[in-house]
């Protein structure tokens, strides 16, 4: 077993668990970690695992949020049918249809297209100025919505609609459905919960077909270097979700705007200056 191989692996579940979550791109980050970690697989596997990683992070949403998603009780004294979470998953299904629709037949295409440094810099460039224009906005304004039990299910649709968006590489799933989240009214954090719980049907159909359309056929190299790479993706997505709520309870989005800005500029500017 090629221990460096596996050591990639798991740097690259590291950088899964935190871009997933905080809204600076996962998937623009995993492509310009390959212009500098070049991992010794086959290139459809390799296509394969940046997609299916996700399912560790997925998990890790699962684990954080059991009580709140998980629709039956056991208790003695308790409905053993929780109605308000039954409602909340038909909301995030809803949600999910955009990306089914859209998203599904587009993938190819888009990502043969555009997965590249260039539309990477782009997009980190215009989302990181769009949500500090946003913040500017919202700046004192009372958000129509604070509970996510209080989210109708047209405006979960539109959270679906601006989650399209993210297949361009370098948009952020997380970072478009919470600016769609604060523009129809949301809080951050129900912005950024909802966006949690949309996760997980998404990503989790995006890995399943996937792995399909890889055909399930792995070595044994493979195998581990998946692995790992979703265990530490689901470690360190742990440690990101619980830090991103806790800091939009306290703060604002505008310093991950700026960061955006910043690494799409040093990006683009490597780039350049290499020639490439």
């Amino acid at each position: 077993m090629n221990f460096i191989e596996i050591l990639k692996a798991v740097f690259l579940g590291i950088v899964e668990g935190i871009t997933e979550w905080l809204p600076i791109s996962s998937t623009g980050h995993m492509i310009l970690v390959d212009e500098f970690l070049k991992m010794n697989v086959r290139r459809e596997f390799w296509n394969m695992f940046l997609v299916v990683i996700q399912l560790g992070a997925i998990l890790a949403v699962v684990v954080l949020y059991w009580d709140k998603l998980f629709p039956f009780s056991f208790k003695k004294g308790e409905n053993f049918i929780k109605k308000d979470i039954f409602n909340l998953w038909f909301k995030i299904i809803f949600a999910a249809i955009p990306a089914a629709v859209i998203g599904i037949p587009l993938n190819d295409m888009v990502e043969e297209k555009f997965s590249n440094y260039i539309v990477v810099a782009i997009a980190l460039i215009v989302y990181g100025v769009i949500f500090i224009l946003i913040e500017n906005w919202n700046h004192k304004k009372h958000f129509a919505i604070n509970d996510i039990s209080k989210l109708s299910y047209k405006t979960a649709f539109c959270i679906g609609l601006f989650q399209v968006l993210s297949l361009i590489p370098g948009t952020s799933r997380s970072g478009s459905t919470i600016i769609g989240g604060m523009l129809m009214g949301t809080s951050r954090v129900v912005a950024a919960e909802f966006t949690f719980y949309l996760a997980i049907p998404v990503m989790f159909g995006a890995s399943l077909l996937r792995l399909l359309k890889f055909g399930l056929v792995f070595t044994g190299m493979e195998v581990a270097i998946l692995l790992t790479g979703m265990v530490a993706a689901f470690i360190v997505s742990i440690i990101s979700i619980k830090f991103l709520m806790s800091y939009i309870k306290k703060y604002d989005f505008k310093a991950f705007g700026y960061y955006r800005i910043i690494l799409g500029i040093l990006v683009l500017a490597y780039f350049i200056l290499t020639g490439r």
